[in-house]
């Protein structure tokens, strides 16, 4: 796919968002003659600790898109197993096509060229709305099982409060 072939179909996303919100995120350009660098704002999921919450974060595309996944950065700081502390969201279908070399994730969790920016945002909103200790970029905020299922009657504690022992946990491994 050309470089050319990429900015149409980002334009063609980024048209057809606007037409047809999706409820839970917004998205458009960071700058208006920049398809490759886009802005979104999530919403945070009804019943989850991030419940009333707005987070921005950026998606950065690279030329070869779709075939590659862009790169997410949360903006606004957030509390999550899968968000690392600079932002960099690290999730399976934000990592390159293929085999895992470490044998963790079955390629079709990875990225696919049939992803779109739609089902990318939904795949965060459920990341927000599950939070999944397995393989987190943040081993901090890395919830054990037995506090998660405490969750819902406590969602409202302070994210902070919650650790995880570093021991017996695969962090997760960002792309280069």
């Amino acid at each position: 796919m050309t470089e050319l072939q990429s900015a149409l179909l980002l334009r063609r996303q980024l048209a057809e968002l606007n037409k047809n919100p999706v409820e839970g995120f917004s998205a458009g350009l960071i700058d208006d003659n920049d398809l490759s660098r886009w802005e979104v704002l999530i919403i945070g999921p009804p019943d989850t600790l991030y419940e009333g919450g707005v987070f921005k974060a950026h998606l950065t595309f690279p030329k070869a898109y779709p075939l590659r996944p862009p790169k997410m950065k949360f903006i606004t700081e957030i509390w999550h197993p899968k968000v690392d502390k600079n932002g960099d969201v690290c999730i399976s279908v934000l990592h390159e096509p293929g085999e895992d070399k470490y044998g963790y994730e079955k390629p079709e969790e990875r990225w696919l060229p049939i992803h779109t920016v739609e089902t990318l945002m939904i795949g965060v909103i459920s990341m927000l709305a599950d939070p999944n200790g397995d393989s987190p970029a943040n081993v901090d905020a890395a919830l054990p099982k037995h506090i998660q299922e405490y969750l819902p009657e406590k969602k409202r504690r302070k994210q902070s409060r919650w650790k995880r022992k570093k021991q017996n946990v695969k962090p997760c491994q960002h792309p280069k």
